[in-house]
C-alpha cells in the first residue's frame, strides 16, 4: 500500500523554523529520509521551493482555465514537500508519519495512493489497460 505524506505548515511552523539553524533542519530531514530508505519504505519524496513567486494556480471553475501567479492562498493551504512511502498497513504509515521531524505548527496530511484495485470495475477501459505500460516507462526514466 502506498501513502503520500504531504507536509503542511502554519504560521506557527514558519515562525518556529526561523528559530532553528537551517543546517539543523536539513540534518533532521536527512536522517528521517535515511531511516525510510534503510527500512525500504521510501518510494519518492521532494521538497518544494519556498519562493512562491514561481508558483501558480490553474483554476478550472470558469469556461476556460485561468492561470494566476503566486504567491497564493493562506499559509495553511500551502504544502512544502511530500514523501511517497510503500508500507504493509495504514498503521505503519501512521508510525512513519509520526516520526517526521516537523516542529510546532507543522502538519502532515497522509493520503493513500490509488492502485489498480481501485479501478477493478473498469479493467477493460483502454486507459486503465495503458496505465501499466506507462508506469513501466516512467520507471525506466528514473
Amino acid at each position: 500500500m502506498k501513502f503520500m505524506l504531504i507536509m503542511r505548515a502554519t504560521d506557527e511552523a514558519y515562525a518556529s523554523y526561523k528559530e532553528i539553524p537551517f543546517e539543523e533542519i536539513i540534518n533532521r530531514m536527512g536522517a528521517y529520509n535515511e531511516a525510510m530508505m534503510s527500512a525500504g519504505v521510501l518510494v519518492a519524496g521532494e521538497g518544494l521551493a519556498e519562493d512562491l513567486s514561481s508558483a501558480f494556480v490553474v483554476d478550472f471553475s470558469g469556461e476556460a482555465p485561468v492561470v494566476t501567479d503566486g504567491p497564493y492562498g493562506e499559509t495553511h493551504e500551502l504544502f512544502n514537500g511530500f514523501w511517497i512511502i510503500e508500507v504493509a498497513t495504514r498503521e505503519e504509515a501512521i508510525e512513519w508519519a509520526k516520526r517526521c521531524p516537523l516542529g510546532p505548527g507543522g502538519k502532515l496530511e497522509v493520503r493513500r495512493v490509488t492502485d489498480e484495485t481501485d479501478f477493478a470495475a473498469f479493467a477493460d477501459n483502454e486507459y486503465i489497460q495503458k496505465e501499466e505500460g506507462w508506469r513501466e516507462q516512467q520507471a525506466q526514466r528514473n
